[in-house]
């Protein structure tokens, strides 16, 4: 009897999600699996897709790292959905897509959320996405040639922020004033103000103006 595999797929490229569900239809399996395939085009529709399914979760679960955000759920990227899905279904297996290639970036990725399969985008063709999908399904771990090479290239500590920082970022990269942030982020103003001051120091920009530091997080792979 086949084994049932919920997938859900979360990208705002339509072309992608085709390319990830055809590669998953022409997947060689023997009749060994029988795939049901859920779609989401951004944060909101993949956080609902995630809650909707809470008891039926997903075995494999492809995202996107940018794309649009749901705001009223503090869910900004698929690392977002990523670590909601970690929280639901534990078992569920984690592939994650990036055009992202700041070392900084997929050190924090790898570090923050573990996911078993880890690809940059340019590295992507329909042979590699079959690799990856294979490896998964056999309890894997695949990364992408890009991201091997990064890796190899490790010579520091990763600078960490964690969820407020991000947030505090994302605002200050919408024009947000600081003294409105602590509307969107539960913090202080002198909270918020604080970690400002922290950012800057880590990146390496005391002083410097909230362009500064919104610019360094974009180069740094933070935003």
């Amino acid at each position: 009897m086949a084994i049932s595999i919920n997938i859900l797929i979360v990208d705002d490229h339509p072309f992608i999600i085709e390319a990830y569900k055809n590669a998953i239809k022409g997947y060689n399996s023997k009749g060994l699996y029988d795939f049901t395939i859920i779609q989401a085009k951004d944060c909101k529709t993949g956080y609902e897709a995630i809650m909707e399914h809470e008891g039926d979760p997903f075995g494999i679960a492809f995202f996107d790292l940018s794309m649009p955000v749901y705001e009223e759920k503090g869910i900004f990227s698929g690392e977002d959905l990523a670590l909601l899905v970690r929280k639901h279904m534990p078992d569920c297996k984690i592939i994650l897509l990036t055009m992202h290639t700041e070392l900084l970036k997929i050190n924090t990725i790898i570090k923050n959320i573990n996911p078993n399969g880890l690809v940059i985008k340019n590295d992507l063709t329909f042979d590699e996405l079959l690799l990856a999908f294979d490896k998964i399904l056999k309890s894997e771990n695949y990364y992408s040639q890009t991201v091997v090479k990064l890796v190899s290239q490790i010579q520091y500590d990763n600078i960490e922020i964690d969820s407020f920082d991000k947030q505090i970022l994302y605002h200050l990269s919408k024009g947000t004033k600081t003294k409105d942030i602590p509307q969107y982020v539960p913090l202080s103003l002198s909270a918020v103000e604080k970690r400002k001051l922290n950012l800057k120091e880590t990146l390496e920009i005391k002083g410097g103006s909230d362009i500064d530091l919104i610019r360094e997080a974009k180069i740094k792979g933070l935003l």
